[in-house]
């Protein structure tokens, strides 16, 4: 080709992928061959950035696939991998006042003190705090930074006249280089920088100039709880920022970075390899009675031996006595005994214990001298031993150090007494004796303890014959079938390498949390060696076998046999395993050299690859003390001792191993480690597909449904505008196989239907006019509109100008004269679906948290118990629990640190994994033609294995456009609208949403016969959801709402972020716009956009985006605000929008306040029911003495409780105060509650008797559930009892129940005891 041709002009099929590689519509193709007789293409091109394995697997596929060819091949051309600065702006863009010298001395943070004066700082902002005081026209700029030694808050009042823009520019992220002057701030309460000048710099990240990089195959992300910090997509940029080409994730027992880790792959393009590091639990050969091959028979003769040393540590002590005696048959043929001259003093407390003196050991031999006296008399016989591998150990080091070779088979009585005597709590050596009536013993001289050894063998040797042993070669079968005792963990990496293996994965930890689960998700080796193939095993730290048996002084024998299961060793830098030197157990830094050598010595031997990791749980040397900070929230006694986990660069591991040689280090730093990485596949995490359950003829049903509502609501030829409408998302929905999911959700509907309980919709649903059709929501989602009930007459002509149907004046149908019904919410389809059904619909149902449970064992019913399962959360630390745990952290060590300093050390730690629960109403369900594990692993929330519940292991954020999710969410609302018509039987659909009085509800309580200073509120909406809440209230009572449109508003702003205070309220409070031109849901950013003239596609991805905050974080993608400018969009609009945060959908606001306005028609028209019907649905936190009391007790109580919240803000009080506003509000009306009574008050139910409302029994405080329906049973009969007694005895509750009836004279004149008096 002559000429470079756009990627996507050339291939337009790939716009699916269209961010891959940096950017398809960047990307040029160079040159294409194709291969007529192997069906295969050559690709050349051009892409912005290196292409990912994964990314240029699925462009190869997809071509082949469009092509109908074989094989695609590409070969990529790109700029050269650039280590950019994390900062991509402009270097030393001065932002406010004058540029900054770079001669000009930086003073670290921790050196600031309120004597500093004028001062230079460097540093990255974390935080950010300015904020505008719109009623003066000020602003304050406020944010926090730091350079890691410690942090500052800059600060600076910005008056009317002063130039504000540097407030939008500060954002975190930035590198700042900022003068000025340290005051104390009355505001802040602290020290703060009052700048002079800004410069925007760049932060210096440590490089990685190698020219061949590393890959690092142990990593740690913020999953691994409360143990790791980073989060993964950061360390998968710093991966592909050093050039890495592949990095793994390793996380303890947990697969739960595997999403963000994939996600974070396909931005930066490099390879992920899928890990974790597991528990294992060797139950396979970890415990063994036998070390080493033999088939001598039970009558040999056996060599029982024990050793006295200086210490417990083998590197750093040394055996002072060797004591042995040679057996067989119960005869004591032989005995051996020699002090060692350990060549250091003996400490005072083993010589206290064992009685040896430095004396006593003078002049003995030497270690070497005195193990070839002990192996002569052994004489190549089975060696035994109580707690073996301490001894053999001891020894194998000596006669290593010594050039002795040393490969005995030894037993081991201690395993042996763990499952010859069960019964036994411990096996120490003195406790087997006593158990087995031995003679008493000098405990702790190695002479005596070898004669004791040895009369225990004798006594287990005809204890094992009985139970099957011929040989000593047989003990290790017995003891692996029938050891009882609790095994040891060892850690263990686990690498996929391809689909297969990545199944496996999956089985493996889930088996792990649901059956082998203790205090960790343990690996039995079985289970291991059973899901291995597509597996690569790692040996991990040095909590690993490899690196304990190394540690102990294990034999080349045994040292081999532990790591031939292993594909690769680790090592890791000093540093990880320093604490080994602080404690003792080694006695030098070249003593680690020398293990770390003893493991790739030992890859060598077996022809095993020996990689270098690091054990990364936090990014850079300054995040360590974000872990500190963990590690002592947990009580690690040594959480302050250094534990530099960072990851390093090429060039620092290379330093880090440069005492193996220039050639091993790049051997175990790069090249083994690529060579893993090399063999490791690229595959997709998760299916591109959605992969449903099968529900027969699911299409056709659903079709069914939504013609025949379409047609008994609009007639058998309904508006065209209705047929396209339904025909388009149809097509949508049937064309990606989503007819399953909302046939789900509709059978869910119907069920609960059938059993009394209305279903509210929550979320988009309701702008799916095929949702409204097939009765999942009742939210029409055509324009505003009249339909006639009888003739199906319909006008939307009418609707014009009106937001809603709701908003428009009654009138009759001028074909029949019959009211003409109103509706239409005017929602678009694509808020749901996307543009061609490209977004998986996420169904949200509000069920009747009575009926709950029902729905979820119907969803059992409908698709097999096997096949459905919780969707599981993952609950990172708070930041108000993070605050608490750097609070302790710094008290505890007398550490003081400024306010800005406070909060980055709570931002270090805040989103840790902290533990893992369950979504309140998330039910996920996998088709029976697949496994879970074709998808993620399952666990026990919050590893509760009592309670049997089974969730998805990865949070269902990550599996939403895989598996189909059903939100079953318990909700007060349904349960409401049951008890509304079975108090009043008035239909809640009904309802009227225009009623006059119900609106005026918004600004004034009047319609309810009662003023504001009755009730404290200028409104009438106490007790309305949506509507009762003092935010909400304020903004009523501002903007006035005078219909269903306005107050649609009024939701989205209420529950948007940033999108009313700051932004809305100030532009009605300004009179820039009203109530109904503000924005308010995300819908109609799309709506309003569409009416400007812009073209759709880009209509919906500008509102997609600043509902997501993307463009308040981002700003607008180039060529939006141009075209927004261009259609009149107002200035101040475009501004609203890059304020905004989240949006709440329109579709939800209206469901909601459907509910809310039907609330309102029954606490108007039907009061003393509404009142009932609320407190059975709320009343945990009623007060029974002021509902009995009256209005004044009523609003003392509530005065008593808004003084407690002033002094201190909890959930219990402001629960309470809600309670007291309905109270006193149904008092001030002139409504009265009926007092407790036998044989009239419900066990939990509010009724109406005779226009009262009676309280029930679980009106009183500390009367339970069980209690109050235990009541109700024995008394709502009419039942009459004689006495207390006899009412105790029938319901079963318990005396303080009955005073606390008797207090409030609920048992009347009954006496207490049945029994009676003739006196």
């Amino acid at each position: 080709m002559s000429e470079k041709i756009p990627f996507l002009d050339m291939f337009p099929d790939c716009v699916s992928l269209q961010d891959s590689c940096g950017g398809l519509d960047k990307a040029e193709v160079l040159d294409v061959l194709i291969e007529r007789e192997s069906m295969t293409m050559q690709l050349h091109t051009w892409f912005a950035r290196m292409p990912a394995p994964v990314e240029r697997t699925n462009i190869e596929q997809l071509l082949a696939a469009q092509f109908r060819l074989r094989g695609v091949q590409i070969q990529a051309e790109y700029p050269a991998p650039e280590q950019k600065k994390e900062e991509k702006k402009a270097k030393a863009r001065v932002l406010m006042g004058k540029p900054i010298p770079k001669r000009s001395d930086i003073t670290p943070m921790n050196e600031l003190t309120l004597e500093s004066g004028n001062v230079t700082l460097e540093g990255e902002v974390f935080a950010v705090n300015s904020r505008e005081i719109a009623k003066y026209g000020s602003a304050v700029l406020s944010f926090d930074m730091t350079d890691s030694t410690s942090s500052v808050r800059v600060s600076r009042f910005l008056r009317s006249d002063d130039d504000q823009s540097i407030v939008g520019m500060i954002h975190e992220g930035m590198w700042l280089r900022v003068q000025g002057k340290i005051n104390y701030s009355k505001y802040d309460e602290d020290m703060v920088l009052e700048p002079r000048n800004i410069v925007q710099g760049e932060k210096v990240i440590r490089p990685d100039n190698a020219p061949q990089k590393r890959v690092e195959l142990h990593l740690h992300t913020r999953y691994s709880a409360l143990d790791a910090i980073s989060d993964p997509a950061d360390l998968v940029a710093r991966a592909a920022y050093w050039g890495h080409p592949a990095i793994a994730v390793t996380d303890h027992g947990v697969a739960q970075a595997f999403p963000d880790m994939w996600k974070a792959s396909k931005k930066y393009g490099v390879k992920i390899i899928y890990g974790e590091e597991g528990y294992l639990v060797n139950d396979v050969d970890g415990t063994l009675a036998v070390h080493g091959q033999s088939d001598l028979p039970l009558d040999a003769e056996f060599i029982a031996f024990d050793i006295e040393t200086t210490g417990l540590h083998l590197d750093t002590n040394r055996m002072t006595e060797i004591g042995a005696v040679l057996f067989s048959g119960g005869e004591i043929k032989a005995e051996f005994d020699t002090f060692v001259d350990p060549h250091m003093p003996i400490p005072a407390e083993i010589t206290r214990l064992t009685g040896i003196t430095d004396a006593d050991v003078a002049g003995a031999p030497d270690e070497a001298e005195a193990m070839r006296q002990f192996l002569d008399f052994a004489g190549g016989r089975p060696i035994i031993a109580h707690n073996a591998d301490f001894d053999t150990g001891f020894m194998s080091a000596a006669c290593r150090r010594a050039g002795i070779p040393f490969e005995p088979v030894y037993l081991d009585t201690l395993v042996l007494a763990q499952y010859l005597l069960p019964d036994l709590k411990h096996h120490k050596l003195d406790q087997v004796s006593n158990r087995l009536s031995l003679p008493d013993f000098n405990h702790h001289r190695a002479c005596d303890d070898a004669m004791v050894v040895a009369r225990i063998m004798d006594k287990f040797l005809p204890m094992l014959a009985a139970k099957g042993a011929k040989t000593i070669g047989d003990f290790n079968d017995l003891v692996r079938g029938g050891l009882k005792e609790k095994r040891r963990t060892h850690h263990i990496s686990i690498l996929v390498k391809n689909k297969t293996g990545l199944k496996n994965l999956y089985e493996i930890i889930s088996r792990s949390y649901l059956k082998y689960f203790k205090r960790n998700p343990t690996i039995p080796k079985s289970l291991l060696m059973e899901y291995r193939e597509g597996l690569i095993i790692g040996s991990a730290c040095e909590a690993g076998e490899v690196f304990e048996a190394v540690l102990r002084g294990k034999s080349d024998t045994e040292l081999k046999r532990i790591a031939s299961f292993y594909d690769y060793l680790e090592i890791m830098p000093l540093a990880n395993n320093h604490f080994l030197l602080d404690n003792g157990t080694v006695r030098s830094e070249e003593s680690l050299r020398n293990l770390n050598r003893r493991i790739v010595q030992l890859g060598e031997e077996l022809g095993k690859p020996v990689v270098a990791t690091c054990d990364v749980h936090f990014l850079d040397p300054e995040q360590e003390i974000f872990r500190r900070i963990l590690l002592a929230a947990k009580k690690f006694s040594d959480a302050d001792k250094a534990m530099p986990l960072y990851y390093r660069t090429t060039v620092e591991m290379l330093d880090e191993f440069a005492y193996l040689g220039p050639e091993k280090a790049q051997e175990v730093v790069v090249t083994n480690t690529n060579a893993i990485a090399d063999s490791v596949e690229v595959f997709e995490l998760l299916p591109k597909d959605l992969y449903p359950p099968k529900i027969e003829n699911s299409a056709q049903q659903l079709k069914d449904l939504v013609y025949g509502k379409m047609t008994a609501i609009y007639g058998e030829n309904p508006p065209k505008l209705i047929t396209d409408r339904v025909e388009t998302e149809l097509h949508d929905i049937l064309s990606r196989g989503y007819d399953v999911i909302y046939m789900s959700a509709q059978k869910l509907v119907a069920n609960s239907l059938e059993h009394g309980y209305l279903v509210g919709s929550r979320g988009s649903v309701g702008s799916s006019l095929v949702a409204y059709f097939s009765g999942i929501t009742e939210v029409n989602s055509l324009p505003p509109h009249y339909v006639c009930p009888q003739c199906k007459y319909t006008d939307f002509d009418s609707g014009a100008g009106f937001g809603c149907g709701a908003d428009m004046p009654d009138k009759v149908c001028p074909r029949c004269g019959a009211k003409l019904r109103k509706d239409g919410f005017d929602i678009p389809f694509e808020t749901f679906l996307g543009f061609g059904g490209d977004k998986v619909p996420d169904i949200d149902l509000n069920f009747s948290g009575e009926y709950q449970s029902n729905v979820h064992r119907y969803t059992e019913e409908l698709f097999g118990k096997a096949n459905v399962f919780k969707a599981g959360t993952v609950s990172g630390i708070q930041d108000k629990t993070a605050y608490g745990y750097v609070k302790k952290y710094l008290e505890a060590r007398g550490q003081t640190v400024n306010h800005a300093e406070e909060n980055r050390l709570t931002l270090g730690c805040t989103g840790v994994k902290r533990t893992t629960g369950q979504h309140p109403g998330g039910m996920v369900v996998v088709p029976d033609t697949y496994e879970i594990y074709d998808f993620c692993p399952i666990q026990h929330p919050a590893d509760d294995v009592a309670g049997g519940l089974l969730t998805t292991h990865f949070e269902f954020k990550y599996l939403h456009d895989t598996l189909l999710k059903l939100d079953e969410l318990g909700h007060d609302m349904p349960t409401f609208y049951k008890y509304f018509e079975e108090y009043t039987g008035i239909p809640v659909d009904s309802i009227p949403m225009n009623d006059p009085k119900v609106y005026s509800l918004l600004t004034s309580p009047e319609a309810l016969g009662v003023t504001p200073e009755q009730i404290d509120s200028q409104t009438g909406t106490f007790g309305i959801p949506e509507m009762g809440t003092n935010f909400v209230r304020g903004m009523l009572v501002e903007a006035r709402p005078k219909n269903f449109s306005e107050l649609i508003q009024i939701s989205g702003l209420s529950h948007g972020t940033d999108v009313w205070t700051g932004n809305a309220d100030e532009l009605i409070r300004s009179g820039t716009c009203t109530i109904a031109e503000v924005i308010g849901c995300r819908d109609s950013i799309m709506l309003y956009l569409l009416r400007k003239g812009l073209e759709p596609k880009m209509a919906f991805d500008i509102m997609e985006a600043v509902r997501k905050g993307k463009v308040a974080k981002g700003g607008f993608q180039p060529g939006w605000e141009e075209a927004m400018r261009e259609h009149e969009v107002p200035d101040w609009y475009i501004e609203s929008c890059r304020k905004i945060k989240y949006m709440f959908p329109k579709a939800h606001a209206v469901a909601y306040l459907m509910s809310a306005i039907r609330l309102m028609w029954y606490k108007i028209y039907k009061p003393q029911a509404f009142y009932a019907v609320y407190f059975t649905v709320r009343g945990d936190d009623i007060d029974y003495e002021a509902a009995i009391g009256g209005a004044a007790v009523a609003r003392a109580h509530m005065e008593a409780v808004k003084r407690r919240l002033k002094e201190e803000k909890n959930a219990k009080d402001e629960d309470v105060l809600v309670s007291l506003q309905l109270v006193n509000e149904m008092l001030s009306r002139g409504y009265e509650f009926l007092p407790i009574e036998l044989g009239k008050s419900r066990g939990s139910k509010y009724v109406v008797e005779d226009d009262k409302v009676r309280l029930p029994f679980s009106a009183l405080k500390g009367l339970g559930g069980a209690a109050a329906d235990a009541l109700e049973r024995v008394t709502i009969h009419g039942e009459e009892y004689i006495s207390v007694e006899e009412l105790q005895q029938a319901s079963g509750v318990g005396s303080g129940i009955l005073d606390r009836l008797r207090q409030v004279g609920a048992l009347g004149d009954l006496p207490e005891s049945s029994q009676v008096s003739f006196f």
